[in-house]
């Protein structure tokens, strides 16, 4: 059997691989002398790793602005550095000042950076923060609904009942007064427009000391559903995004601070880190205008659903 080498002509082939070489020669110089360019070093990256075919689907504007609430930590800390590398504008709520500052001083060097320290179970204050959002950063494209925790993981009759309202007024309340104070300008913006509600496995999967925390988190995904009917026609996206096992703050404030408690809760396993988060959620708004994604869950490898709960004394 012979096989029959199809001729290619040297020179073309050459001269393609040149061009080659040199576009990424190109970019790799982009990437080290735009450093404080977001636009640019995102740019830069995206096409020496091929994650170019996910360019934001923002049409007839040069400069997107996400809100994200709860961005001192965790999620919301990451996501607030992905949207930065990538030029967007920024909007961060949080309750810390000291740490709220020191990320927008941060970031200011990459993009525009607006803070509004505030808690977002008060209403009042969401209101007039939202109303007197600075022009420039006034019409929003994508709301990350972050700001949430659980506290401690006692059986429902140990429970404080200080701690379930806590839960309540920021997981629910919180999310519900962000989201309906920002829908009009979500609105206007339209196609493209996305919001992403931080939901959690917790609300589609009971397990001891879940209580109200899955029962908010329950709530998320719910909503997110029933958010997404009222916005039909509108252009704007809705995602309940589902995160497991997460490496963050979130697990030392709800242990009380309790460090020990924090290892033990992921010794031995790899769990998902807030830039995974981060990067998911970059990808959910930078998809095509037309996609939604409805809901997404996700955990780590090393982690999968508990079995059902047993009662052997039966006694």
């Amino acid at each position: 059997m012979w096989i029959r080498w199809a001729k290619v002509p040297a020179r073309p082939v050459a001269q393609g691989l040149l061009r080659v070489g040199c576009f990424l020669y190109k970019c790799t110089r982009l990437l080290h002398r735009c450093p404080a360019d977001g636009h640019s070093a995102a740019l830069a990256r995206n096409l020496l790793t091929g994650s170019a075919v996910f360019a934001p689907c923002q049409e007839n504007e040069m400069t997107s602005t996400v809100f994200i609430t709860g961005a001192t930590s965790g999620f919301g800390e990451a996501c607030a550095r992905r949207f930065a590398e990538a030029g967007w504008s920024l909007v961060l709520t949080g309750r810390r000042k000291d740490r709220l500052d020191a990320l927008s001083a941060e970031l200011s060097k990459q993009t525009k950076v607006h803070t509004l320290v505030l808690d977002v179970r008060d209403r009042k204050a969401m209101e007039s923060a939202i109303a007197d959002l600075p022009e420039e950063f006034g019409s929003i494209r994508g709301l990350i609904n972050n700001a949430g925790l659980a506290l401690g993981i006692d059986p429902a009759p140990k429970c404080d009942l200080d701690d379930w309202d806590t839960m309540i007024d920021t997981n629910v309340k919180g999310l519900v007064y962000t989201t309906r104070l920002l829908l009009p300008r979500l609105i206007a913006h339209g196609r493209g427009a996305s919001i992403v509600n931080l939901g959690s496995v917790a609300g589609n999967y009971p397990y001891p000391g879940g209580n109200v925390y899955g029962g908010t988190k329950a709530f998320v995904g719910q909503f997110s559903l029933n958010l997404r009917n009222d916005l039909i026609g509108t252009g704007v996206r809705v995602t309940n995004l589902e995160p497991g096992l997460c490496e963050s703050e979130f697990s030392l404030v709800r242990f009380g601070g309790d460090q020990a408690k924090y290892d033990a809760t992921y010794a031995g396993a790899e769990p998902i880190q807030p830039q995974d988060i981060a990067d998911t959620i970059f990808w959910i708004m930078n998809t095509p205008a037309h996609v939604n994604i409805n809901s997404l869950e996700l955990m780590p490898v090393s982690q999968t659903w508990a079995g059902f709960a047993i009662d052997r004394n039966r006694g």
